[in-house]
């Protein structure tokens, strides 16, 4: 979808509907900023923890 179309749709939105849309657009917001931090961490924490998922004399190849 077009952005155009999508504030066309929003304009002929009522006043109260403007607030739920502000409302769900910082919810979509946050959850990807969330998303972003997420996977950042998974890729600061992979050095980390190369060190024990290569070593082939880890405990966890013994189970």
């Amino acid at each position: 979808m077009a952005h155009d179309t999508l504030i066309q749709k929003i304009r002929r939105l009522p006043p109260q509907r403007l607030a739920e849309v502000e409302d769900f657009v910082d919810f979509l917001m946050v959850r990807e900023q969330e998303r972003h931090f997420t996977q950042a961490r998974g890729r600061l924490s992979e050095d980390a923890f190369r060190a024990v998922w290569d070593n082939a004399d880890a405990e966890y190849y013994r189970l």
